[in-house]
Formats: structure tokens, C-alpha cells, sequence
């Protein structure tokens, strides 16, 4: 069994801390062990944000997320937003932080989505350097997260668990797993999605995710976070929980709410597949 970083305990079970949950959270204080915020929902200086953060500190261990590094774009790091980043990291006490193997920017300009990248050499090399930067200037271990894929690329030079793998290596930084995404990647590129998880590095997995996707009518999956995780997905978390003794996990589910108590039923599910049930 790999062994990890000490700041890489298992925090056990949590759940993205989403707006329709936040009031619910803060007054009736559920039993979770951890919360997900959205890093860039936080970067403020005041507001209802910044007290609604500070009220969920005061009861529960919060990691950070982000959707906005665009750690593959041509553009230079935003040092402006790595400052921001970086007092978040400190305010909540986060032991690390992730993002994605994307980019999501150019020119100045947001997409708002998390958009892929040729599997080469090079731009393993360039996203290695990037996450080296970026660790070193927030000062806590970088996690980063696999992408669901729509898309290959004709100038890809090797699959995308190897460029991944290249990546952290490179960087010696860490992986966010997200077994959802290795799922829907598999279908929708017709590839084993244990030959994905046998070829990772394994002692670098720091976090997980869960969520749910959508299938098309034409058999085509869809990262969502809006249904409940499958039981392939499971069996996929459960297979990685074994091989690592246990990562800190999140269920991720962004649109078509549940209640709070039937979304902290979902993440329970996890328990069973953790204890090897």
C-alpha cells in the first residue's frame, strides 16, 4: 500500500459546500467531517461570503477548489489571483488546495469551462513548471484534478493517465482524483478505466471526487454533478480506497439540488464501499 504525505490524512466523507446548503449548514450544524468550498466564491474582503465562511469555520474543516488557475494557458500566472488564493489558504487553514490539469483562459478572457489539452511531451513539461510556481507561491500541496474528456487530439503523444501521472511527477506536487470523470472519460474514449487507475501513482492521491454524469441518447457521457453516482463509479472508488488505505473524499452535486439531508445521504453512501461492503 503507498504510503503518503502526512498532511494527507483521511479526512473522511464531505460534501461541496453549495449556496442552497450554506444557511442549513450554519444553523443546524449536520454531522459532516469536512466541507469543498469553491475557492473563487470566497475571494472576498466582506459580504455574505465572507460570513458565511467564517460562521462554517467555526464548526467544520474546509478545503479549497478552484475553477480558475487555467493552469495550461498561454497567458503568464495571475499573481494577482495567486494572492487572493493564497490568503483564502491561510484564512481557512486548508491542508492543500487543487484545481485542474486545463486551461480556462486567454487574452484576459473567462470561458467559465475547464477545457483540455494535447497529451504531449511539451505541455507536460509546461503545466509541470506552472504547478511548480504556483505551489511554492500559495505554500501548501497542490492537488491536481483529471478532467472529464469530450475530445482527442490527432497530436496527443501518449494517454491521458500517462500524461497525468508526467505531470505530478514533474511538479512533485499532487492528484484530486475524481473517479466520476475517469468513468466517463473511459466510455466516451471506449478504454479500461482500471487501466487509467493501475497506472497512477497512487501515494500522490490526496483527494477524491464523486458525483454523478448524464448519458446522451447517443451513449455519450456527461459530467453533470446532477444525478446520483452510479454503481460503476463506486465500484471504481472502491477499488482505489483499498490500493490506498483511504483519501479524503467529496460528493459533488452543482445543479438540480437535493435537500441537505438527502445530499449527505449520498456522500454516506461512500461508507459502504470504504468498508468494503
Amino acid at each position: 500500500m503507498p504510503e503518503r504525505p502526512a498532511f494527507a490524512a483521511d479526512l473522511g466523507v464531505g460534501v461541496g459546500l453549495r449556496v442552497p446548503h450554506i444557511r442549513e449548514v450554519i444553523e443546524q450544524r449536520p454531522a459532516v467531517p469536512f466541507f469543498e468550498i469553491i475557492s473563487e466564491n470566497f475571494m472576498v474582503d466582506g459580504g455574505p461570503p465572507f460570513e458565511n465562511l467564517n460562521a462554517v469555520l467555526e464548526h467544520y474543516r474546509v478545503v479549497l477548489h478552484g475553477v480558475s488557475l487555467s493552469l495550461g494557458a498561454a497567458d503568464s500566472l495571475d499573481f494577482a489571483y495567486l494572492k487572493r488564493l493564497r490568503a483564502l489558504a491561510e484564512k481557512t487553514q486548508t491542508p492543500w488546495f487543487s484545481d485542474h490539469l486545463c486551461w480556462s483562459s486567454t487574452g484576459g478572457h473567462h470561458f467559465h469551462d475547464l477545457l483540455p489539452m494535447p497529451y504531449t511531451r511539451e505541455n507536460a513539461r509546461y503545466l509541470a513548471e506552472r504547478a511548480r510556481i504556483v505551489q511554492d507561491f500559495v505554500g501548501r500541496p497542490l492537488a491536481l484534478e483529471n478532467l472529464s474528456s469530450y475530445v482527442a487530439f490527432h497530436s496527443s503523444e501518449m494517454p491521458e493517465w500517462e500524461f497525468y501521472r508526467e505531470v505530478v511527477e514533474q511538479a512533485d506536487c499532487y492528484m484530486m482524483l475524481d473517479v466520476n470523470n475517469v468513468f466517463v472519460s473511459s466510455v466516451n474514449h471506449d478504454f479500461d478505466p482500471l487501466d487509467y487507475l493501475s497506472a497512477l501513482p497512487l501515494e500522490r492521491v490526496v483527494q477524491m471526487h464523486v458525483a454523478g454524469h448524464t448519458e446522451l441518447a447517443d451513449g455519450t457521457l456527461l459530467d453533470t454533478h446532477n444525478r446520483h453516482v452510479r454503481e460503476e463509479v463506486w465500484q471504481l472508488y472502491a477499488w482505489v480506497h483499498e490500493r490506498t488505505g483511504g483519501v479524503s473524499t467529496i460528493l459533488e452535486w452543482d445543479s438540480d439540488f437535493l435537500s441537505l439531508t438527502d445530499t449527505l445521504a449520498e456522500a454516506r453512501r461512500a461508507e459502504h464501499y470504504r468498508h468494503g461492503c
